[in-house]
């Protein structure tokens, strides 16, 4: 059975375990800051032994270890570590050339070490939804990608991945207002998911690389 988790905390302690490092790659990039109890980075923190965060774009003045932060391309950068997991939440569809990404991230895992992502789901209801009455959903204008089941296990196939599951996250938490839409939709999430997790608005990937790629 698909797993659907309520939200963002319930899918870091399903995936994250208290002995993990872990590397947070766009970590200042969800939406609030670190500082917040609602973010990713935060609950990352509060579940893993150690957390490190790559980002572009960051306030020096929020990071607790500075050794452990670099300011850097999620397709390019270099640390000198490697990492039991790699957290990516609602990044890959921000970025240029995913497959360079997925490259990277596969440098600096361990053995036996694995790749989450969260990415919004291109079939959710909210899109299917603003389809019918506009020319295109309305989506962050920083997006460069749409992705579904299918082409992100194409995408993790090429770049010599395995995808060991697909999941759903009901609910990103973050703290930010919503219309009369969304929220009627919120509700029709929460019933179809009765039924399909399909038209849910987020999609969470645990992907291993091949071996043979190691």
């Amino acid at each position: 059975m698909t797993q659907i988790y309520q939200n963002k905390r319930a899918l870091i302690d399903a995936v994250i375990q208290p002995d993990d490092t872990v590397l947070d790659i766009g970590f200042f990039g969800q939406g609030i800051t670190a500082h917040s109890t609602d973010s990713a980075h935060y609950l990352l923190k509060k579940r893993a032994k150690e957390v490190w965060g790559v980002d572009l774009e960051y306030d020096d003045a929020i990071v607790d270890n500075p050794a452990h932060y670099i300011h850097g391309n999620a397709e390019t950068f270099t640390i000198n570590n490697k990492f039991s997991v790699i957290f990516a939440g609602d990044l890959i569809e921000h970025l240029s050339n995913p497959g360079l990404f997925l490259e990277t991230a596969r440098r600096h895992l361990e053995a036996g070490g694995r790749l989450v992502m969260t990415t919004p789901n291109t079939f959710n209801l909210f899109n299917l939804t603003e389809k019918l009455s506009k020319d295109e959903p309305t989506v962050n204008p920083d997006h460069t990608f749409y992705f579904n089941k299918k082409t992100l296990r194409v995408l993790l196939q090429k770049n010599d991945w395995e995808l060991d599951s697909v999941e759903y996250l009901y609910s990103l938490g973050e703290l930010h207002k919503e219309s009369w839409k969304k929220k009627f939709l919120n509700v029709l999430y929460k019933v179809l998911s009765l039924w399909t997790p399909k038209f849910i608005e987020t999609i969470v990937v645990v992907a291993t690389p091949k071996e043979t790629s190691l």
